[in-house]
């Protein structure tokens, strides 16, 4: 996991923006990042990450916390920063679903086991990109100097 973070070369506090701008930089891709209202409100799902042509995309639900917000964001960049999206093979044929691409089929499969080592590790991530972010956010304020 720390050489993934690693290779983003952010040091130990960073903000938010310069951790999207270092992902879609690893990853030699755009990166959006979009509320969706209705998501969550009958699956549950807080989240995904979607690989489309040319760009990655990251659905999220909406919540009256700002933090809780970027937690759902942040579990998904986790995902791209360890790379969860290298397992799937796009040729393999799909008689059921044909017109879905397998990337977003897989993606939303597996959310519906949260227990996955993939998800924990994910998630465990997701936690210490927020504690850096929140380090920076100190840091750039006068909080330190005030509280100590």
């Amino acid at each position: 996991m720390s050489t993934a973070v690693d290779q983003l070369a952010l040091g130990n506090t960073f903000t938010f923006d310069a951790l999207v701008d270092a992902v879609q930089r690893n990853r030699q891709r755009r990166l959006r990042i979009v509320e969706l209202a209705d998501l969550g409100d009958q699956d549950g799902l807080c989240a995904v990450w979607l690989v489309a042509d040319g760009e990655d995309l990251i659905l999220h639900a909406s919540s009256d916390s700002a933090l809780h917000r970027q937690q759902f964001v942040l579990h998904e960049l986790a995902h791209m920063i360890l790379g969860h999206d290298a397992n799937h093979d796009p040729e393999t044929p799909d008689f059921l679903l044909p017109d879905i691409p397998p990337q977003v089929k897989a993606r939303l499969l597996r959310r519906q086991e949260l227990n996955t080592v993939e998800e924990v590790v994910a998630e465990t991530l997701a936690d210490r990109l927020a504690a850096a972010i929140r380090g920076s956010a100190m840091h750039s304020s006068r909080y330190l100097e005030i509280f100590g």
